[in-house]
């Protein structure tokens, strides 16, 4: 019968401790601890996808919100909730699916975000306060599934746009697209 040694049961138990603290959040209540300076000679080793610094709207809380909020937006006279109101200029998640601009566009930067699957897609469209039109940061490209329901993530900014379906009500700086799930 092999016996285990302490110091392997030590390190290994700070494994899983880093493990588990290194991708958690801090609270508002802990203190944020400083990361470890990484050693020039080492950082010039590192791609440079690892040493830049995240854009500041990734660091920014992004509020999500759902599609009653953006009914809130009077089409007819562009008149529009205050809740709406704070969130122009804002980041804001919101879920949806995508529709893309072009028939049988597999990737593009920009798209329609809708409310339901195959709204806006050979049938009447939804009202203008229910499309979103996203235009990725950089023009990145991103794919465009319209089967699949996905978090869009950027800046919102309340205003009117034509597009090959109809009048859209929001534009969106999208700055990332991830599947939905119910968190």
């Amino acid at each position: 019968m092999s016996r285990r040694s302490p110091v392997l049961s030590l390190v290994g138990m700070s494994v899983v401790l880093f493990a588990t603290t290194a991708f958690t959040t801090p609270s508002s209540t802990a203190p944020a601890r400083p990361l470890p300076a990484t050693p020039p000679a080492r950082a010039a080793a590192l791609p440079a996808a690892r040493t830049t610094t995240a854009p500041k709207a990734l660091v920014e809380e992004a509020v999500n919100i759902d599609w009653r909020v953006l009914a809130g937006l009077d089409y007819t006279n562009g008149k529009s909730t205050d809740t709406l109101k704070k969130l122009e200029g804002k980041l804001v998640r919101i879920p949806g699916f995508v529709v893309p601009l072009d028939d049988f566009q597999e990737e593009g930067a920009e798209f329609l975000l809708v409310p339901y699957y195959g709204a806006c897609v050979h049938t009447p469209p939804p009202p203008p306060n229910q499309i979103v039109m996203v235009e990725m940061g950089g023009k990145k490209a991103v794919k465009l599934n319209l089967f699949d329901a996905v978090w869009m993530s950027g800046r919102l900014k309340i205003s009117s746009v034509e597009s090959p379906y109809g009048t859209v009500g929001y534009q969106l700086e999208g700055l990332k697209v991830e599947p939905y799930s119910s968190k």
